[in-house]
């Protein structure tokens, strides 16, 4: 293997050959390539791109770096990965409905950084719940509840995990191909048949531009199918957040209001989406529409409920959760509630602004030494369009100490614009790609 054929390909403006991508990352992964090339290696590839082969190779050899789970069940492996957003929850109500329709999910997913919630973190605000588990754990909370939601053990895609640390301090992490890679390495070492993505779009996205998600949801579909996985991805709408709740026990009670048919609205419905997806994609179904009725039944029956409660008693948690959460969830010392500075209707959110905020107050981490404090956040959030008048609540605060209520308040205040008119309403989802 010689890394710097490699570099000198993407240094002329030239895809590197599959095989050549496969040996890089073989080299990558036993220490033989060091750091310096590693590094050159993704700022190449962030300024030159790869081929789709190129991407496709580079993501089956992430993959194939560590341990490839192996499934031998009685119906189909599927997963769902959301590109992060604010007030995120999706996949406790769409993981439990799959398993409840047949399908078994083992969801590897990640934690909070920057603005984003992590689906670890808010799942750990759980008392007992432990999202580190083995593999022979993992399997038997896939036997005992069919749905799990767990980190990714150390022998998964080892690959990735020294490459996205050399990007970090290189600023490549922004790479399209990169990204591709990153996200998929770990999907497909899971052992997933098929897949359904959830690209966001908008204020509290990433992505923020419809174009971008568009492309980042392009090169995930076509490489995922290209390594022989099923996949396909929504762009939904991250304009505004998508549950009224920003914070890591705050969103799990969204879920729970969800599962238990508390309440309806985006969350739900872009679950149901997703999970029809999921199930006509595995071939539970026939088509989308029939998908999105069982997974609408499946919620509305107490079936996804059931399901959710098997697998946080699996991992840890409390018996009886899925029945009377309320009891269990964490709360902060300190309620105040974001008074709107004049009347009018909410014509603008900016997400981003408010997950910082949430993470100011301690719901989330900047850097991964980070402490996070699971009851701290924002509830009874007004989505766009609402109709308030001065001084009545645009979401309440939840903190440990009033100062930082205080400046909570402030950001929220900051983060809405109030306006004389209604705005256009923006569609929940904007485009289904592959």
């Amino acid at each position: 293997m010689d890394a710097r054929r490699i570099l000198a390909d993407l240094r002329h403006g030239i895809s590197p050959e599959p095989q050549a991508l496969i040996r890089f990352i073989e080299g990558l992964t036993d220490g033989a390539v060091s750091d310096a090339l590693v590094g050159a290696f993704a700022m190449g590839v962030c300024t030159t791109g790869l081929s789709p082969q190129g991407r496709t190779a580079l993501t089956m050899a992430m993959r194939d770096s560590g341990h490839v789970l192996k499934w031998d069940l009685d119906g189909p492996v599927v997963d769902k990965h959301s590109t992060g957003g604010v007030g995120d929850c999706v996949s406790f109500v769409v993981a439990p409905a799959l398993a409840a329709c047949g399908a078994y999910a083992p969801l590897l997913s990640g934690r909070g950084l920057g603005h984003t919630g992590g689906t670890l973190d808010k799942l750990e605000s759980i008392p007992g719940v432990s999202t580190q588990v083995s593999e022979d754990r993992l399997r038997a909370i896939i036997d005992t509840a069919g749905c799990a939601i767990v980190g990714a053990t150390g022998d998964i895609a080892p690959a990735d995990k020294r490459l996205y640390a050399i990007r970090d301090v290189t600023s490549t992490v922004d790479s399209l191909d990169l990204i591709t890679a990153s996200i998929l390495s770990k999907k497909l070492a899971a052992g997933t048949q098929t897949l359904v993505l959830d690209v966001k779009t908008g204020s509290g996205a990433f992505m923020k531009s419809r174009d971008a998600a568009r492309d980042l949801a392009r090169a995930l579909t076509d490489t995922a199918n290209a390594a022989g996985c099923k996949t396909r991805a929504v762009i939904s709408d991250m304009s505004q957040p998508l549950a009224p709740a920003i914070g890591n026990a705050l969103e799990i009670e969204e879920a729970m209001k969800v599962l238990s048919g508390q309440a309806e609205g985006p969350l739900l419905e872009l679950s149901v989406k997703l999970g029809g997806m999921a199930l006509s994609d595995a071939g539970l179904v026939t088509t989308d529409a029939e998908g999105e009725a069982k997974i609408r039944a499946a919620v509305a029956d107490g079936g996804a409920l059931d399901r959710f409660g098997r697998m946080i008693v699996a991992m840890g948690g409390p018996l009886g959760f899925a029945e009377s959460w309320q009891r269990f969830l964490p709360e902060a010392d300190v309620i105040s509630e974001a008074g709107a500075p004049r009347a009018g209707y909410v014509t603008a959110i900016d997400g981003q602004a408010l997950g910082l905020a949430s993470v100011a107050l301690g719901g989330g981490r900047m850097v991964e030494t980070d402490t996070i404090d699971p009851a701290v956040g924002f509830s009874c959030m007004l989505g766009l369009g609402a109709r308030v008048d001065a001084g009545s609540p645009l979401a309440v605060v939840h903190a440990a100490r009033e100062d930082a209520a205080d400046a909570a308040v402030a950001a929220i205040r900051a983060a809405y614009t109030i306006g004389d008119a209604a705005p256009p309403m923006p569609a929940l989802i904007h485009e289904t790609l592959g």
